[in-house]
């Protein structure tokens, strides 16, 4: 059985949403193309803007990873304009927006009157409010490493309905087999119904 990593920044990993960086060839299986909040180039936004629309095509499964960070050094109000106009992109283009997030899920939040697609915060790893007020406004939830461990995440993931998460490695180096092996335990469903479930998500955000 193959299980589907949502969101990996692993060229040799085949089955999933490969996190292509700015200026770089796409690879040939499913990929996502955005402006990180750590690499907006204040002196070049449109260029980047530019080369992330024309980084679009057949293969490229979302708009992201993209969002706001408080830990990042660039402008709150920069960050703003330029996820704003990645969402545009993705509501043009009719494409998921994959989301990166510190400390900023409120801010977040306030843009889903400006996005058509669906938004998924990937690497979530908060607390239960937190992903209460992020479910009451549509998004999607994308959890990774920390579920092996994080006692307090794995009652988070165990309480979120089952067509609302997606699993993912990110950049951390393990088989993402273990993940969904503990996600089936957390839930008490089958290895295949945790497979079957994230399949049908996909196909949710893919086709709105």
């Amino acid at each position: 059985m193959e299980f589907f990593d949502f969101h990996h920044h692993k060229k040799n990993i085949r089955y999933g949403i490969y996190n292509v960086n700015i200026g770089e060839i796409p690879s040939d299986s499913l990929y996502s193309i955005g402006i990180h909040p750590k690499d907006i180039d204040v002196n070049h936004i449109e260029e980047q803007l530019k080369l992330v629309r024309n980084t679009v095509s057949q293969n490229c499964f979302a708009i992201g990873e993209c969002g706001l960070d408080s830990l990042v050094m660039i402008n709150q109000k920069i960050q703003e304009d330029v996820f704003l106009k990645q969402i545009q992109i993705a509501n043009e283009i009719k494409k998921p927006i994959i989301i990166h997030c510190v400390r900023k899920f409120y801010e977040v939040i306030s843009f889903t009157k400006k996005a058509e697609q669906a938004m998924i915060i990937h690497g979530f790893n908060k607390k239960q409010k937190i992903a209460e007020d992020l479910l009451a406004h549509n998004f999607y939830l994308s959890f990774g490493k920390a579920v092996l461990y994080n006692l307090s995440l794995q009652h988070v993931l165990r309480n979120i309905p089952s067509d609302k998460f997606f699993l993912e490695t990110d950049n951390e180096d393990f088989d993402i087999e273990e993940l969904y092996q503990k996600v089936s335990e957390i839930k008490g469903i089958s290895l295949e119904q945790v497979n079957e479930q994230i399949l049908e998500n996909l196909h949710t955000i893919k086709n709105g």
